[in-house]
């Protein structure tokens, strides 16, 4: 044992290292709880009493002896590794690539931007709701094709539990905890059972508005929504309401911007009509404000809700929507310059 240690001492005492890799991979050799160490130890316990005090003395010294060239060759590698970073401080600077935000971000904030100048707070509410508030609390009737299984998301199958199909759901519960006037936009990410392709996909965004109050006309909600389109589009943007059917508006219209690509003359965006569907609106049916406590014989209200992917795709030309979900840098960095 004694001719063993003294062979490691000379090994420690030659050891040499380029990288602190190699200094780690000595010290676990040497000095690991499984290390030789530990292992000459263990041997030590049952020599005989006369032997232990040199070869204690022996095993002492190899410890140290390890621990000392350990020490050194981290000190002298510590050194070269700084000696060599120095950098001269007189160079310019790298420049921090900067990140981009989200198409459906830019768009949702600026959609926020314009309804909140014109005294409409923001209201959010839960992904996951029950049937009342997404549709027996919006005039859906009981047999409404809304509430099948292969065109909503229900919880284990409960049909009561689902994903929001719409941000309405949001409006029930500022109806129930608000009295009126109510002027609110509901921003949010909602959930449809369907295929994904080109031009659906089952998880999107919505902004839908409410307004209720004494005496609040159709009128109104065309100004409002005429004023929404110039501030998003632009000053000559023109807009259109087609009589349509909602279950929690009446009347209901679907409304259309003017093409912002051919000015209106036909484009195959816009599938050479001059209009662009953007949303859907209308007078709220007064069983909506009875369900929730508001005395329809004394408010009435109007509401609106569009789609920001589709208001994103007009925007700025985006022709998928798949693109929205894949986080191709590619895609993202497009919008870097975008405020």
């Amino acid at each position: 044992m004694h001719n063993k240690i003294s062979k490691f001492i000379q090994e420690a005492e030659s050891f040499s290292a380029e990288t602190i890799e190699q200094i780690e991979a000595f010290r676990i050799k040497f000095l690991s709880k499984k290390g030789v160490i530990s292992e000459l130890f263990e041997e030590f316990k049952i020599l005989p009493g006369e032997q232990k005090k040199e070869v204690g003395q022996l095993l002492n010294q190899l410890k140290n002896t390890l621990q000392d060239r350990i020490n050194s060759l981290k000190d002298q590698l510590g050194s070269e590794v700084t000696t060599s970073n120095i950098q001269d401080l007189s160079l310019p600077g790298t420049a921090i690539n900067q990140g981009s935000r989200h198409p459906i971000s830019i768009v949702r904030k600026e959609i926020l931007d314009i309804f909140s100048r014109i005294g409409f707070t923001v209201s959010e509410g839960p992904e996951i709701e029950d049937d009342k508030h997404v549709f027996s609390a919006l005039n859906f009737p009981p047999e409404h094709p809304a509430r099948d299984m292969q065109d909503t998301f229900f919880i284990e199958k409960n049909p009561d539990i689902l994903l929001r199909t719409h941000t309405s759901s949001i409006q029930v519960r500022v109806m129930e905890n608000t009295r009126p006037p109510i002027r609110t936009v509901s921003p949010g990410r909602v959930f449809r059972n369907e295929a994904i392709s080109a031009r659906a996909h089952c998880i999107f965004h919505q902004v839908e508005g409410l307004y209720i109050d004494e005496k609040v006309s159709f009128a109104d909600l065309k100004q409002t929504l005429l004023y929404f389109a110039k501030e998003l589009f632009g000053e000559d943007t023109k807009i259109r309401l087609r009589p349509s059917y909602f279950p929690f508006t009446e009347p209901s219209a679907e409304m259309d911007v003017s093409c912002n690509l051919c000015g209106g003359k036909g484009c195959n965006v816009c599938k050479y009509t001059g209009w662009l569907e953007v949303l859907g609106c209308g007078m709220v049916d007064p069983n909506v404000l009875d369900f929730n406590n508001i005395d329809s014989s004394k408010y009435t209200g109007f509401a609106f809700g569009m789609g920001i992917e589709r208001i994103a795709m007009l925007k700025f030309q985006i022709r998928d929507l798949r693109l929205y979900f894949e986080n191709d840098l590619r895609f993202l960095e497009q919008f870097s310059s975008v405020v």
